[in-house]
C-alpha cells in the first residue's frame, strides 16, 4: 500500500478497507486521476526496463570483448531508475489532492506512506546504484 491509515489501505490502483473484501477500484472519477496515472505508467515503464536491462546484459555477456564495459545495460538501468524517481516524486508531491476524492467510500486523507511507497524509494536507490555499476563494469574472462 502506498497510503495506509487505521482501516484503509490504498495504492495506485485501488483502495480497500482493511478486514474486509471491499475494494474501490481508482478510475476517473478520483480528483487528480492524472497525477495516479502518471505513476502507474512510471512503475510499469520501471519494471519494463528493469527486465530489458537484464535481458541486454544477457545478452552483452556473451558478444562483448574482454575488456568493454556494459554501457547498453547501465543506461536502460538508468532509465528505470528515473522512472521509479519520476513515480515516487509526483506521489510525493500530490498525495494530499490524490486523497481528497469524494469517491472513496471514507475519509483517507488522514494516513501515513505505506511499505510499498517506502519500497519504490528503495527502489529508486538500488536501481540508481545498479546502473552506476553496470557503468563501471568491464567484461572478464
Amino acid at each position: 500500500a502506498w497510503w495506509v491509515g487505521d482501516n484503509f489501505s490504498t495504492d495506485v490502483w485501488r483502495m480497500c478497507v482493511t478486514n474486509t473484501s471491499i475494494c474501490t477500484a481508482i478510475n476517473d472519477q478520483f480528483n487528480d486521476y492524472q497525477s495516479i496515472q502518471a505513476v502507474q505508467a512510471a512503475m510499469i515503464l520501471s519494471t519494463i526496463f528493469c527486465c530489458v536491462a537484464f535481458l541486454v546484459f544477457i545478452l552483452q555477456l556473451f558478444r562483448l570483448k574482454q575488456g568493454e564495459r556494459f554501457v547498453l545495460t547501465s543506461i536502460i538501468q538508468l532509465l528505470s531508475c528515473l522512472c521509479v524517481m519520476i513515480a515516487a516524486s509526483i506521489y510525493t508531491d500530490r498525495h494530499e489532492e490524490l486523497h481528497k476524492s469524494n469517491e472513496y467510500n471514507m475519509e483517507v486523507s488522514q494516513g501515513q506512506y505505506g511499505y510499498s511507497f517506502i519500497l519504490a524509494w528503495i527502489a529508486f536507490a538500488f536501481t540508481l546504484i545498479s546502473g552506476v555499476m553496470y557503468l563501471i563494469l568491464r567484461k572478464r574472462k
